[in-house]
């Protein structure tokens, strides 16, 4: 790759990562405001639960209609000066989405008492639960109209290598749930985190509007369905929706199972996935946002070499950051989870049972990341086929496995749900880049994995150092109080970053390289 793309990359990188950053910690402000209040009770359980659908509907749009079908063919024009085929593909595509959207809205509103059961088996059992999981389900559904809207505007402001409000979005997402816990909380209950959810979706929109007025000029509402730009995005896009809706599936199945766990089991699985997610949406998914455009313009100009070097530096920087989170969060289970969420309702066992679920958890944020970065490739080739096939093929595994854990090993519980999803999770992984590198007849696999093993090296060190350094702390300070709590991890994460650091400057890796000059940028 040339140096000035592998600079590009790194300043259009940072700036992403710096927004998911401040959007993932408002996300977990967000999360501790709700366990203070709400504690860990069919209250939060049911609120998770109709919060399924909206999150399912952001995931497959931005996953998979955009990634996969829109922003392959519209950057194609682009790359080619062919703004007028871009734009009349992309009027049309807009268009049927928001007609799509509408319908699919009113259709969740009336039917929601029927979806309820889908995301939620065990509400069935509580009435109380069930009657306030549908009337949460049908506010949600409100949110998912803006959700549409600013997925697609982000997708055509990344196709033009515009990044910086698509980011900001997410930020004033969770702003806008942080308002509706805080000031309509105490007076309307549930119900005010739920407006908080639409007030956070309209802002994520509204941000991004400047910037689209800008570079869609030429947008308008128009239904010419026989555009053969149109008709690829079609192609593409409905075999990538199909799998990433068996890969959703995976987590629909995980909260089913969760639900006849008992009351709070959805909420303490929930809390463990949304930090197992931190690292993915904070670095995956900002390297995979920023290395898209730039994948597909070089299988567009046929830079074959280029872009297995943009792929290569993707998963490698990826594992770099990933390895040491997963292992930090084994070693740290405890203190980060009695750190983020003890207070209020939300007690010392609920601490014990979500920190279990989290030590399991963890490691699928290894295979995730590296499946975001995998599963572009895949769309940048206009291969959409491939990455249903083994998402289909993981799934079932997944529903095999959580059977076999919840039914013969039953001490494992909701650690057996969160175990399933990180074996699927590595595998997919695993299958994607064999399946890719066939493709491309290579893919530069030593040096990523040559990185993979220097990175594990480093991290259990890492993670060995942190652990020692969080029972001493314990030890003297103790683990009741906020402060105590905030030194405990704070000192276990300072030493363990810093021990990573040296022994990945003692084996010479690249990525380290890479991301301290990222850093400098996101500095200045």
């Amino acid at each position: 790759m040339a140096k000035s793309n592998s600079k590009n990359i790194g300043k259009a990188t940072a700036i992403v990562m710096l927004m998911l950053f401040f959007s993932r910690i408002l996300g977990f402000v967000r999360e501790m405001i709700v366990a203070k209040v709400y504690g860990r009770s069919y209250v939060t359980d049911a609120f998770f639960a109709a919060f399924t659908i909206p999150d399912v509907m952001f995931y497959l749009l931005v996953g998979g209609a955009l990634s996969s079908g829109f922003m392959p063919v519209f950057t194609q024009y682009i790359a080619k000066d062919d703004e007028d085929n871009a734009w009349r593909a992309a009027n049309t595509f807009i268009t049927v989405a928001l007609i799509f959207i509408a319908l699919f809205n009113l259709f969740g509103i009336i039917f929601a008492k029927y979806l309820v059961p889908l995301v939620a088996v065990g509400s069935l059992s509580s009435k109380e639960m069930y009657d306030l999981t549908v009337k949460l389900t049908r506010i949600m559904f409100t949110a998912v109209t803006f959700t549409v809207f600013a997925g697609l505007t982000r997708g055509i402001l990344n196709s033009y290598n515009i990044f910086t409000s698509p980011s900001v979005g997410p930020v004033l997402y969770n702003v806008g749930m942080i308002l509706g816990a805080v000031l309509l909380g105490n007076r309307f209950g549930i119900y005010g985190l739920a407006a908080g959810v639409i007030l956070g979706a309209l802002l994520n929109f509204l941000v991004q509007v400047p910037d689209f007025l800008k570079v869609g000029k030429r947008f308008r509402f128009e239904l010419d369905i026989k555009h053969e730009g149109y008709k690829r995005m079609l192609a593409l896009m409905g075999p990538a929706i199909i799998g990433l809706s068996i890969s959703q599936l995976n987590l629909v199945v995980n909260q089913n199972i969760a639900s006849v766990l008992g009351e709070g089991s959805i909420t303490a699985l929930r809390y463990a996935n949304r930090l197992m997610l931190l690292p993915l949406g904070i670095f995956a998914m900002g390297i995979a946002t920023t290395i898209f455009p730039t994948l597909n313009m070089q299988i567009a100009r046929g830079e074959i070499e280029n872009f297995k070097e943009t792929f290569s530096l993707g998963i490698r920087v990826v594992l770099f950051i990933t390895i040491p989170s997963a292992l930090g969060m084994i070693a740290l289970n405890v203190p980060i989870i009695r750190l983020l969420f003890k207070t209020g309702k939300f007690g010392e066992e609920d601490v014990l049972i979500t920190a279990f679920a989290l030590a399991f958890y963890s490691l699928a944020v290894v295979g995730q990341s590296a499946v975001q970065i995998t599963t572009r490739g895949f769309y940048s080739l206009q291969d959409t086929k491939t990455p249903v096939k083994v998402g289909a093929f993981t799934v079932l595994v997944n529903i095999l496995l959580n059977l076999m854990f919840v039914v013969f090993f039953k001490r494992l519980a909701i650690g057996g749900i969160a175990l399933s999803y990180s074996i699927t999770s590595l595998l997919n992984m695993i299958m994607l880049q064999r399946g890719l590198a066939k493709r491309l007849n290579g893919l530069r696999e030593k040096e990523i994995l040559i990185s993979g093993i220097k990175a594990t090296i480093a991290s259990l060190l890492m993670a060995i150092a942190a652990f020692a350094t969080s029972r001493i702390v314990e030890a003297k300070f103790g683990v009741v109080s906020k402060i105590s709590q905030l030194i405990d991890v704070g000192a276990a994460v300072s030493v363990g970053i810093v021990v990573y650091i040296l022994v990945a400057a003692l084996l010479k890796m690249d990525e380290l390289k890479f991301m301290v000059s990222m850093m400098n940028r996101k500095k200045r």
